[in-house]
């Protein structure tokens, strides 16, 4: 697949990407399905088996979640002409995802350190906590449960609590409790 890319058109991909970066609360993967709409269905820039593999790819790649970005641009770029396109394509989808979410983040975090005596930044903190230990737990849930949520797997749901339990009263790192389950579940025990 070749394309033809301008500057008007790097330009407009960087843009799309610096506008998804603020919507990226869940991370950028939750943005993939305007990705895939904008570089697939209305640009055309990408192929559907494309964009597929480059997300599988990455995904599959240790690294941070964010490599599928990078990988996006890089097909966008050799379909536009090749290596050097490629590496410019990696670059403009990189800085426009990454951008103003780390801008955004650096200038809160600054401001929050140098009001956090202010009963408004306090609260803040204090109230996030229950949201963060939530959002945790329905993601432990998703992961022992899968789509199903059945009282008759019991041993999940005592594994997952038991976790929650050990990692909040104690010092024991997480990864040991991951390599528990693992080895619980490669026996058939969960």
């Amino acid at each position: 697949m070749t394309i033809h890319m301008g500057a008007q058109e790097w330009l407009e991909l960087f843009l799309h990407y610096m506008s998804l970066s603020l919507l990226a609360v869940g991370g950028a993967i939750t943005t993939a399905p305007d990705m895939h709409r904008y570089l697939v269905d209305r640009q055309h820039w990408l192929t559907d088996p494309q964009f597929s593999a480059s997300i599988a790819i990455a995904q599959a790649a240790p690294g941070p979640n964010v490599l599928f970005i990078a990988l996006l641009g890089w097909n966008v770029g050799l379909n536009a002409g090749g290596l050097p396109s490629a590496a410019l394509g990696m670059a403009v989808a990189m800085l426009g995802i990454m951008l103003p979410s780390t801008t955004l983040t650096y200038l809160a975090a600054s401001w929050g350190h140098r009001n956090r005596e202010l009963r408004g930044v306090r609260a803040f903190k204090q109230g996030m906590a229950p949201i963060v230990i939530a959002l945790l737990i329905a993601t432990g849930w998703i992961l022992a449960t899968g789509t199903q949520y059945r009282l008759a797997d019991w041993p999940v749901w005592l594994l997952a609590v038991a976790s929650a339990l050990l990692v909040w009263r104690t010092r024991i790192h997480l990864l040991w409790l991951l390599g528990v389950g693992a080895l619980l579940g490669w026996f058939g025990l969960v």
